[in-house]
């Protein structure tokens, strides 16, 4: 059977959203209830744009499913742009710094960083929000769960436990506006985005990304384009405005000593039916990768979202129709986009796990995917 893969299709501005999801097995329930309430969690958070209150985003599932499962072919979903006005919509010269207005308009030779911008827009991420909810319905039927949250906005950092279930994980993020787990932050973080407001100004942060129940084993080795981590950091080093990625420790773990990174590796027999099959550590110093491989942990990734580019307020740039020197361009925009950000994190990691999960456990249809995997719990089971 193909690879799990999926394309998006379509401009901020234009008629729709599309994503194209190929390689999925038969028999799989689609939960498109699912699906919506992730596209309607990544337009909220505190600090979004006036846009968030004209669209009202939900799939219309296209082909691929028949009676409510897939049926093998590719799915394809569409998300459609009440804000359908990209002929009408005025030309931009005064390209925004940290935007891809400039690259792209030098890449395509105009003047008109509309071209750019329309397809460059963080709009674009739903299509693959939808893609990785999709993708989740997939892991939930071998108990995998995604939870994106936030642990810092701006200067202002939270503190998740390491304990916390993936429940009290959303029911924590799930009750505020700035969705952090950390309920003793949550003012402070409002306070740092309503003060970039009033400022005219824009504010980033961290976002992470936990994965409960995921087995050793996926991912590889042998070839270095397939190794998990690489793909995870792709994954999420593509959404826009992330300028920085990190597993477990991440940049932590260049600092301290090799004793104080590795995490020590004990059997317990007591877990030989959990996802880690008795294989347990005291630390999760790696984020759930050795070597390219899932190891049976709780995979944890951050992503570090820098400000919007677009700052009311203006910067200096240069109209690239007369070459003189002036302020950038605005185009209505986000103060804050880390809450959605985070939601965006959670469902491209989803897609990439369940996309390692059928690269290990293939099968045309669900039903030998679901043998695949048993076969080989049961073989990693005998071990011990």
């Amino acid at each position: 059977m193909p690879e799990l893969t999926y394309r998006t299709a379509g401009e901020s501005h234009g008629r729709a959203l599309c994503v194209l999801v190929e390689g999925l097995p038969a028999g799989l329930s689609v939960d498109v209830e699912l699906i919506d309430a992730e596209l309607r969690r990544r337009q909220g958070g505190y600090g979004r744009s006036g846009r968030q209150r004209i669209e009202k985003d939900a799939v219309t599932i296209l082909s691929g499913v028949r009676r409510g499962q897939t049926i093998g072919s590719p799915v394809v979903m569409e998300i459609p742009n009440r804000d359908f006005r990209i002929d009408e919509a005025p030309e931009i010269n005064r390209p925004r710094p940290g935007h891809a207005d400039f690259a792209g308009s030098m890449k395509w030779l105009t003047a008109d960083c509309r071209n750019t911008l329309e397809r460059a827009s963080a709009r674009e991420t739903a299509a693959r929000v939808a893609a990785g909810a999709l993708a989740k319905c997939l892991l939930a039927e071998f108990g995998v769960t995604c939870v994106g949250f936030v642990v810092a906005v701006g200067a202002v950092q939270a503190n998740v436990p390491a304990e916390m279930s993936p429940e009290q994980l959303r029911a924590a993020r799930d009750a505020n506006e700035v969705c952090t787990p950390d309920a003793g932050v949550f003012d402070a973080m409002l306070a740092a985005i309503h003060a970039a407001k009033v400022s005219k100004d824009t504010v980033g942060g961290v976002v992470e990304v936990r994965v409960f129940g995921v087995p050793p084993g996926l991912g590889t080795c042998a070839a270095w384009q397939d190794k998990l981590d690489g793909r995870l950091m792709q994954a999420v080093g593509a959404i826009q405005a992330i300028k920085g990625v990190e597993i477990g420790l991440g940049f932590e773990a260049a600092r301290r000593p090799g004793s104080q990174v590795h995490d020590a590796i004990r059997y317990d027999s007591g877990q030989r039916q959990t996802p880690s099959f008795g294989f347990v550590r005291q630390t999760n110093n790696a984020g759930g990768l050795e070597g390219g491989m899932t190891n049976g942990q709780t995979i944890v990734m951050r992503g570090a979202m820098k400000p919007i580019s677009t700052l009311l307020q203006g910067m200096e740039s240069v109209n690239l129709k007369t070459l003189q020197a002036e302020r950038s361009d605005y185009e209505r925009s986000d103060v804050c986009a880390v809450p959605a950000a985070s939601v965006v994190a959670e469902n491209v990691v989803a897609f990439e796990i369940a996309r390692a999960w059928l690269g290990k456990f293939a099968g045309d249809t669900l039903r030998e995917v679901r043998a695949a995997y048993e076969f080989y719990a049961d073989a990693v089971r005998r071990l011990a």
